[in-house]
């Protein structure tokens, strides 16, 4: 259990920066993931928690203790890794013994933390088989119990699960989450995968281009988007967006079509320019001529528990719909789109949210 702070936090390769100016609290017993593309600073951020990497400017501080002055091995935190690094030629037991043998932890001590690690990871039938003996589940179930018996303050998490097949991510993800519920630490995973994020985390830090864009529950992520990139990044399908304007009290497209009331907020005045944005399961789907906005069916496509229609609008923007599992919608047919109002997102010239004020 442990409060983790970021304060002020810096960071440059030489006159390349990768984290400005960040600051962040990461609650005691918190499940906190960092997501983003490659390249956005998030896996940097965990580095330097951990000590991997040095800070340029700024503080680390757990339960307030500032700790970025200090070696990895005084921090109290405990990382797993992408790739496993399990020694070859020991057991799984001598794998997650290794650490607490070279820092001279007593015998009996380190018996009695492999062997209720292994338990809570479901390895204790394993604790004598060899890396190799292992599937890739298990090796890394085997590195997260290598962390355990460490008994850290904190947890972090660098993309553990990127090596594993699909079946396996979702397996090992549950395990994760069950994990936290039973030792109640802190943990900071990140990723660059929006399922892992939405399913693990109590809140979600969106990052990209060296900075923060937001921090939430995954449903304020998903919900309230608060820029225009954590709309796109954050949901499958990718939310639609569409270019609008504003005039006296409609709401329109490029070519002038109507698509409803314009939003009460301060920049939609005058026709400024807007962009709208909407999800697959806020557009509503009917025949055309029937109200709405007409487009052609592209491509229908059947994922079991709901379809995804894409249909092109005459101004040429492509929108992706939600429609039932059993829908006998086809492609080259043609369509009406209904926008659920409450499901609209509006974004100024910048990409940042701009709130209608009966949702502000």
């Amino acid at each position: 259990m442990a409060l983790i702070e970021l304060k002020n936090i810096t960071k440059s390769y030489g006159a390349v920066k990768v984290i400005d100016d960040l600051t962040l609290t990461i609650d005691s017993n918190e499940f906190m993931v960092f997501l983003g593309p490659s390249g956005c600073g998030k896996s940097t951020l965990l580095r330097m928690i951990a000590g991997l990497e040095g800070i340029d400017g700024g503080e680390i501080l757990i339960d307030g203790r500032r700790i970025d002055p200090l070696p990895p091995g005084e921090r109290g935190i405990a990382m797993v890794f992408q790739h496993y690094a399990l020694y070859p030629h020991m057991s799984v037991r001598d794998n997650m013994a290794f650490g607490l043998r070279n820092i001279g932890v007593p015998e009996a001590d380190i018996k009695e933390r492999v062997t209720r690690a292994a338990q809570m990871l479901v390895l204790d039938n394993l604790l004598d088989r060899k890396p190799s003996q292992l599937s890739g589940g298990q090796r890394q179930r085997v590195a997260i119990g290598r962390a355990i018996v460490k008994e850290p303050k904190a947890f972090l998490f660098d993309e553990p699960l990127s090596n594993l097949d699909a079946a396996l991510r979702v397996r090992t993800r549950v395990e994760l989450a069950q994990l936290h519920n039973r030792m109640r630490s802190t943990m900071v995973f990140v990723t660059h995968d929006q399922i892992e994020a939405m399913t693990l985390a109590h809140r979600i830090v969106v990052m990209n281009n060296r900075r923060i864009e937001q921090v939430g529950t995954p449903m304020e992520i998903y919900s309230r988007p608060a820029t225009r990139f954590v709309a796109e990044f954050v949901g499958s399908p990718a939310m639609n967006f569409l270019p609008v304007t504003t005039e006296g009290n409609q709401l329109k497209l490029a070519d002038g079509t109507v698509v409803g009331p314009s939003p009460r907020i301060g920049t939609a005045s005058g026709g400024a320019p807007l962009t709208l944005g909407i999800r697959a399961e806020a557009v509503a789907l009917g025949a055309p001529g029937v109200g709405g906005l007409d487009a052609a069916v592209e491509v229908v496509e059947r994922l079991g528990d709901r379809t995804l229609v894409y249909s092109r609008l005459k101004t040429g923007a492509l929108i992706v719909a939600e429609a039932k599992g059993d829908s006998a919608l086809t492609a080259d047919t043609t369509v009406s789109l209904g926008f659920d109002r409450a499901g609209m997102h509006f974004f100024d010239a910048d990409g940042k949210a701009c709130r209608e004020m009966s949702d502000a």
